[in-house]
């Protein structure tokens, strides 16, 4: 018996089927704002989003879109990878798709590093710093003391700050709505970033968001007092690793993730437990909170410094 298969859907344009998958994260905006800036290169690669899904997404163009984060991280190799598996399984649920077009990619594999976490008083010292401009000044107490993804924190609005609480609402990942809380630094800076505003994003860039183009920005990340775009999350990772170098015995520059790392394990190392630090961090699972309560360098020399037979009684 000849069986005859079934007519797959008329495939849409890449763009069409892009837009019609990012409409599922309308509720996690950090998330689809990664998987926009991933599918953007896919396009790019495809030579556009006029061309039929299935015809502009194929395994060729799939790995010259991932060939633009070649020499990137793992961590943002996978990301990236994974956004256009999560769009190649929508597509194929869509019957748009007959097979992955990243089925030839693999996923990389992160070395282990024990020294993420940077020391406390190294850190203090570049967050104390006031030759740093104060914006910059304000995102990197925030991260560090929210312990807060860095997109959450540059996703905040004016409206979403709770300043008498010392907390702010963050959509944070899958959507959920989450609070995140702050200390005394961050508490005695942050009215003078705000200067008095009342609405619009809480870090903008340095200038005007441009009113039309290809380049303007959504209403919602334009601040209406001054026209200046909300602060991109490339631009503020720039701005860190280059502040940082003249911290980092290495040369090299901390990444702002290394924040949130850094204030986990510091709370690790002074006493907190597993718990209480799935509390701080908002971790759905505490078996991801290991590589914090493992407790880092600065544990490490003072217990090697204690039991020096030659130290100092």
């Amino acid at each position: 018996m000849f069986v005859h298969p079934l007519p797959r859907r008329d495939a849409p344009p890449l763009g069409q089927a892009a837009a019609a998958f990012l409409e599922r994260f309308r509720e996690a905006p950090t998330t689809r704002r990664t998987y926009a800036e991933t599918l953007d290169v896919l396009a790019a690669a495809a030579d556009g989003p006029d061309l039929p899904v299935d015809a502009a997404f194929t395994p060729e163009a799939a790995a010259a879109a991932m060939a633009r984060w070649e020499a990137a991280a793992p961590s943002t190799w996978n990301k990236h990878l994974a956004a256009l598996r999560s769009f190649a399984a929508y597509g194929l649920r869509q019957e748009w798709l007959a097979a992955d077009p990243t089925r030839f990619l693999e996923r990389r594999r992160a070395p282990r590093r024990g020294d993420r976490s940077v020391p406390a008083a190294r850190l203090e010292a570049l967050l104390a710093d006031t030759r740093h401009e104060l914006r910059e000044r304000v995102l990197w107490r925030m991260l560090y003391e929210t312990a807060a993804r860095a997109e959450e924190v540059l996703t905040l609005d004016v409206a979403d700050l709770d300043p008498a609480m010392r907390r702010a609402r963050i959509h944070a990942k899958g959507g959920a709505v989450e609070y995140v809380h702050w200390a005394t630094p961050t508490a005695r800076l942050l009215p003078r970033l705000l200067a008095g505003r009342t609405s619009g994003p809480v870090f903008l860039a340095d200038r005007r968001s441009p009113a039309a183009g290809s380049r303007a920005r959504a209403l919602a990340d334009v601040d209406p007092a001054t026209g200046r775009g909300r602060l991109s999350y490339p631009r503020a990772e720039y701005l860190f690793k280059q502040a940082s170098k003249r911290h980092d015995p290495h040369g090299d520059g901390w990444t702002l993730h290394r924040l949130r790392h850094s204030a986990l394990t510091h709370l690790a190392e002074a006493g907190r437990s597993a718990a209480e630090l799935q509390a701080k961090s908002r971790h759905q699972h505490l078996a991801t909170l290991g590589k914090y309560v493992r407790l880092g360098e600065e544990t490490a020399a003072a217990i090697t410094a204690e039991h020096d037979p030659h130290r100092r009684r």
